[in-house]
């Protein structure tokens, strides 16, 4: 059953490069509302708990590293069709291959240097906002 939530990051290199602002006012401009948010800095391990799922992997330790390297901006994000809706607003992983106009696009400068994590399911998007925030820190 689809949600009207999903999960969302700015990560440390969009907020290191200023974009923090940009990135919000696209994603409110889509319509979507902001139910929780909080402006923090992961630690290893921490990052490393989040991005379990890709433990492993070739990608793994550089993602860590990466994601602890500088503070975020963890939000939860609502709209009717939220997931999809806001993997179609971030663009594809590679911002050489995302659409115009989408926030890779705009201000990703790699696929490891992103800009923004966007849930991929409904589930996901459940289990990444809970880890993140507490329910007495999300609003309706």
């Amino acid at each position: 059953m689809a949600t009207n939530r999903t999960f969302t990051m700015i990560k440390p290199d969009a907020v290191k490069n200023g974009h923090i602002g940009a990135i919000l006012a696209q994603i409110n401009e889509a319509g979507f509302r902001i139910v929780a948010m909080k402006y923090t800095w992961l630690s290893a391990e921490k990052a490393g708990e989040f991005y379990a799922v890709h433990k492993g992997r070739p990608f793994y330790d550089e993602l860590v590293t990466f994601m602890s390297s500088g503070p975020i901006v963890a939000a939860i994000l609502e709209k009717e069709n939220a997931v999809a809706d806001f993997r179609t607003l971030i663009g594809a992983t590679n911002p050489d291959e995302a659409a115009e106009g989408t926030i890779r696009a705009k201000y990703a400068t790699s696929i490891g240097e992103n800009a923004v994590h966007g849930s991929d399911s409904d589930e996901n998007a459940a289990i990444e906002g809970s880890f993140h925030f507490a329910g007495t820190e999300i609003f309706s």
